[in-house]
């Protein structure tokens, strides 16, 4: 018995214009709302025929070709899958949470998860687990998130338990009136002991995991920074600075940092070394060996917010996870140190 042919959803059909095209160009011009990686899962799925016969994403157009999608282009939404991860709870009381997330953890997994990878391992994950509710004003696959961390930044996030709560944390959150303060390790050292970094923030038009101050009709963001310490090593300078922000934007301390010229350590994509190498030395001195670290000196150290049921002034903080202060202290006890206040 013959299987039978599924019934297509869209239909296709390429031009002339069209020929020399990958198919997975053509159908994302055809169908732009819907995104390349979709368009291949599609294709990758056996979701998409040509002449009625499967093909690869790769396959070139020679035009007058019927192209048929026979599955569902958008995804079914996600929902985030309860999981036992430990999680270090620093205060909960029945309207909200705050933890101290761990750097490698995601806060919640993206809009193009798959449940057998991204959707795996993630805080949100984490709290369904051990919490019995959370808000459901972010949907399945946030729920009680009000706020982000980036995935290799360590430390301090508020969790929403209801969604009234949920609401007026969110209303604190763009008023302002929730206050983080960052510890960051950068290179070189900067040109003033503290100073404000307002530079507005939009998305790379050439890599689009980055973001930039370089463009035009970005999101107002402000940063205040502090130097609380300066190094000069083998490995270079470096400034150990307190941070803290009035605006929430995506990747803004690393982008604000890198724009002055002093990318975060650890952080490669906004320009900072893999690894920390011992520049020339005379042959005399002991020479210690490269450092790496495996992800950004970026950690949210203190929170400061009034409790949106009891009015109350709340005041959280967390010191520099352990695998920091030992890269740290490696760099304050390297041979020939100088370090100043």
């Amino acid at each position: 018995m013959t299987e039978p042919v599924p019934t297509a959803l869209q239909q296709f059909t390429a031009t002339s214009d069209d020929a020399g095209k990958r198919l997975d160009q053509y159908l994302v011009s055809q169908i732009p709302d819907v995104s390349r990686v979709r368009v291949q899962q599609l294709i990758e799925e056996k979701k998409v025929l040509v002449d009625g016969k499967i093909a690869k994403p790769s396959l070139k157009l020679r035009g007058a070709e019927q192209i048929e999608i026979v599955g569902e282009v958008q995804p079914p939404p996600l929902r985030a899958i309860p999981e036992e991860i430990p999680l270090e709870i620093v205060y909960e009381d029945d309207d909200l949470i705050v933890v101290n997330k761990p750097a490698g953890m995601m806060v919640h997994a993206g809009a193009g998860a798959t449940e057998d990878a991204r959707n795996r391992g993630t805080l949100v994950n984490a709290l369904l687990h051990r919490f019995e509710a959370l808000s459901e004003v972010g949907g399945e696959l946030r729920p009680g998130i009000v706020h982000r961390l980036d995935r290799q930044t360590s430390g301090l996030m508020i969790v929403a338990k209801n969604d009234v709560t949920h609401r007026k944390l969110a209303t604190a959150f763009s008023s302002r009136n929730v206050h983080k303060t960052y510890i960051a390790l950068v290179h070189g050292w900067l040109k003033q002991k503290a100073g404000t970094i307002s530079a507005a923030i939009s998305r790379d038009r050439i890599r689009r995991t980055r973001m930039t101050t370089k463009l035009s009709g970005g999101r107002e963001a402000v940063s205040h920074y502090r130097v609380r310490e300066q190094l000069e090593t083998p490995y270079g300078k470096f400034s150990l600075v307190e941070v803290k922000i009035e605006t929430g934007r995506t990747h803004q301390i690393r982008v604000h940092l890198a724009s002055l010229g002093h990318p975060v350590v650890g952080d490669t994509l906004y320009g900072a070394a893999g690894e920390l190498k011992v520049g020339t030395r005379p042959k005399s001195t002991r020479a210690p060996e490269a450092l790496s670290l495996p992800r950004n000196f970026l950690h949210a150290a203190e929170l400061r917010f009034t409790h949106p049921r009891s009015g109350k002034d709340l005041v959280f903080s967390r010191p520099i996870p352990p695998e920091l202060s030992a890269f740290l202290e490696k760099l304050r006890t390297s041979p020939g140190i100088q370090k100043t206040g």
